[in-house]
């Protein structure tokens, strides 16, 4: 408990006004106190995430900025300063000034950040990086946590969330890094003024959605179709790219919930913006039975993850999940690709093993990974490297 006391009194002494005030108000508390100063968040594979407020088991901008202070202290060991970092962030409570402290702190160590200008989602973050040919990205989000909580999500230089030895790395960093002393940043201002900082904006995003659209395999579908879909971006930063992706790929009939369409770090119409709850999308529901929508689409507030619910033939929907969608996804481009003699899909071990079955009848290799999209994209890399495999798809049961 002396330690506890001992960093509490720092806070206190170093801390802005309101961070103060708020750990003046748990003087009396010593399970409050012990609980937010007992420990350092965690910096694991996601990162950081934790509840926001004052103290060292809290996020906050000082524990921001000291896990902006750990990257920039591994990039510079590694040589990899000069390549910059690029950040963006979600709809959640102070996600726009935990970006920006991030920014003022690379900035601030030399390291050009590519910060946007807008919140925008976990998959143009990590096009961004291939963009900017970048070192790293952070993406400032929970999730579909709920809203008491916000992260710090680390992405290395081919856009896929780090590995867990670079994890481990920063990790030691932070332990050594004085969050009042021992970070160095600057002026957002004056970052921005001398080239440190550059803001991202609409000229990537279409760049983007340029290349989300060569995904299709069939672009001449969706062109002047009639199907009628109901999108609800869960109050997250999926709202607007979402629905231009949607409108380039041809779909002109797309309904957006009203309630849910703006950001909302209180995800007020929800008990949890987890688009693999049903209960998620009973507006959507609603509005696509007055409305007569076939599909169903939404995403969770940094829209990395996708629900779907489809119209039966009954006029009731079936809500698809992660297994579904992906072996759905599967068997169509496997059906509509010429396939190379090496093609390889990869999954992961808690994944559905009708995906096994599609791919033998294919004729494509199958591989099982660990869980978590980065055990995928280390495939994908060793792909690259060595010609033995072809990449074709990747997915785990996870929306």
């Amino acid at each position: 408990m002396i330690e506890i006391n001992k960093t509490y009194q720092h806070w206190l002494s170093n801390g802005n006004e309101e961070t103060v005030f708020e750990l003046k108000s748990i003087a009396n508390d010593e399970n409050e106190m012990k609980e937010r100063f007992y420990r350092n968040l965690e910096f694991g594979t996601g990162g950081l995430r934790g509840v926001i407020g004052a103290g060292t088991n809290r996020i906050n901008i000082y524990t921001v900025r000291q896990a902006t202070q750990a990257l920039a202290n591994y990039l510079i060991y590694q040589g990899e300063e000069k390549k910059g970092v690029c950040i963006s962030y979600d709809s959640r409570k102070y996600s726009d000034v935990f970006a920006a402290e991030t920014a003022c702190v690379l900035a601030a160590n030399g390291i050009k950040a590519y910060l946007s200008d807008t919140l925008r989602p976990v998959p143009f973050l990590s096009y961004s990086v291939l963009h900017f040919k970048a070192a790293a990205g952070v993406m400032i989000t929970a999730s579909h946590n709920p809203p008491k909580y916000n992260g710090y999500k680390a992405y290395c230089s081919t856009g896929e969330q780090i590995a867990p030895e670079m994890a481990n790395e920063i990790m030691k960093y932070i332990m050594e890094i004085d969050v009042f002393s021992d970070v160095k940043t600057m002026n957002l201002k004056q970052a921005i003024s001398e080239g440190m900082v550059v803001m991202v904006g609409k000229e990537v995003e279409d760049a983007y959605l340029t290349c989300v659209l060569q995904q299709q395999r069939n672009p001449e579908i969706t062109k002047n179709n009639d199907l009628k879909i109901v999108y609800t971006p869960l109050h997250g930063s999926g709202n607007i790219p979402v629905r231009r992706a949607l409108e380039m790929a041809g779909f002109s009939n797309v309904l957006v919930v009203p309630e849910q369409e703006l950001p909302d770090p209180a995800f007020s119409t929800v008990k949890s913006p987890n688009p693999e709850e049903k209960e998620g999308f009973k507006l959507a529901m609603e509005l696509a039975d007055k409305e007569g929508a076939d599909l169903i689409i939404g995403t969770d507030p940094d829209c990395d993850r996708v629900g779907a619910l489809v119209r039966e033939t009954d006029g009731g929907f079936r809500v698809l999940n992660g297994n579904q969608t992906g072996v759905i996804l599967l068997d169509y481009i496997l059906s509509n690709t010429k396939l190379p003699k090496n093609g390889a899909v990869i999954k992961t071990i808690v994944t559905t093993y009708m995906a096994n079955a599609i791919c033998k009848a294919y004729g494509v290799t199958v591989m099982d990974v660990l869980t978590g999209f980065k055990f995928i994209g280390e495939k994908i890399k060793e792909f690259e490297a060595s010609k033995e495999y072809t990449y074709l798809f990747g997915f785990e049961e996870s929306y």
